[in-house]
């Protein structure tokens, strides 16, 4: 009997149970190779004696931290904050630690010092969670592309040899302004997020492509550009009041935008969705309790990061085992959510 203020290890588990420490690993590591009646019996024992492996041991039995590296930005944005947790969620299913840095500005010299730290800490693998934007775009190719552990990107354009994993914002612009011809708008408005943000430019591109192939010209004073905020949505949308008095509705490149939108309209005497239809992009929680309720394009940026943390462990394990992957380019459709400030009752 093992006394009960003793640690308990791995070996006591493996006396107690009559075989090797090797086969305790496998049965922790939910390997294959363990007959399931041993398996039962081990898992019974560990239970009993209420075994718990300390990381330190796990990762000098595997020879790995089992640790990931997370590079973010935008925490004050909603998005960023929902891909986080998704990665937190998922890492913590596979039995992954986190080591978080977020980066405060955009630049060589801000992040060189970063992936060094990251490294130095054995991280596995790292998962690159900042949006691409103009100031960033050579060196996310260029400068991370020799980086001695996997490293997986979030929301960036795709690239030739690295492994990305974003929200098809271009489709997402295409849903939203296909939905606004079927409802029978024909003066469609775009309210962008910044244009130096990929994202931003391909919801743009979505919209003005869905439009071209209806036949309808677009032209400069068709779209305003805001920076996600609701101060510049509202600058926007009087711009194009302002400009384009004859739109009948206004795809806007976040919810954010989009409910100072329903507000001015409000506040202006425009009916929504009689005068002026809106459509959002993202489903946060308020479009949902807003009057009139938004439309919006759902995307699923939970399940963003709970995708890229399990890729990322795919190749960390594929590496370990000798084999060899191709680059990964994943996009993750949104949905279309119609609600009250799209469609005529």
């Amino acid at each position: 009997m093992i006394s009960q203020n003793r640690r308990i290890t791995i070996k006591h588990v493996a006396q107690e149970a009559g075989v090797s420490t090797q086969t305790v690993s496998r049965v922790i590591n939910n390997r294959p190779d363990v007959a399931p009646e041993t398996r039962k019996r081990i898992l019974e024992i560990i239970d009993q004696l209420d075994y718990r492996p300390s990381e330190l041991a796990r990762s000098l039995i595997h020879r790995r931290s089992f640790t990931l590296g997370v590079v973010t930005a935008g925490l004050n944005h909603i998005g960023p904050n929902r891909t986080l947790n998704g990665i937190t969620t998922k890492a913590e299913e596979l039995g992954y630690g986190l080591l978080l840095k977020a980066l405060s500005r955009y630049s060589v010299e801000n992040v060189q010092p970063i992936l060094q730290f990251l490294l130095s800490r054995q991280v596995d693998g790292i998962l690159w969670a900042v949006q691409e934007i103009n100031n960033n775009r050579d060196w996310l190719s260029e400068g991370l592309r020799d980086i001695s552990v996997p490293i997986f990107f979030l929301t960036m354009a795709p690239r030739p040899g690295i492994s990305m994993l974003s929200i098809d914002n271009y489709a997402g612009g295409v849903l939203a302004t296909q939905h606004l011809l079927d409802v029978g708008c024909q003066n469609i408005a775009h309210i962008s997020g910044p244009l130096d943000w990929w994202e931003a430019r391909q919801r743009k591109r979505g919209w003005q492509a869905i439009l071209e192939k209806a036949g309808h010209k677009i032209e400069e004073h068709y779209s305003a550009e805001g920076n996600w905020s609701s101060a510049s949505g509202q600058s926007a949308f009087q711009q194009l009041l302002d400009k384009y008095p004859e739109m009948d509705a206004v795809f806007v490149a976040n919810d954010q935008m989009a409910l100072t939108v329903l507000r001015m309209a409000c506040e202006k005497g425009i009916r929504v969705p009689d005068d002026l239809a809106v459509v959002g992009f993202d489903d946060i929680a308020e479009s949902a309790y807003f009057w009139p309720a938004l439309t919006t394009i759902k995307q699923n940026q939970q399940e963003l990061g709970r995708l890229a943390v399990q890729e990322l462990v795919c190749t960390i394990e594929a590496i370990r085992n000798n084999e060899t992957l191709e680059a990964q380019n994943i996009l993750l459709m949104p949905e279309l959510i119609i609600r009250e400030s799209s469609v005529k009752a």
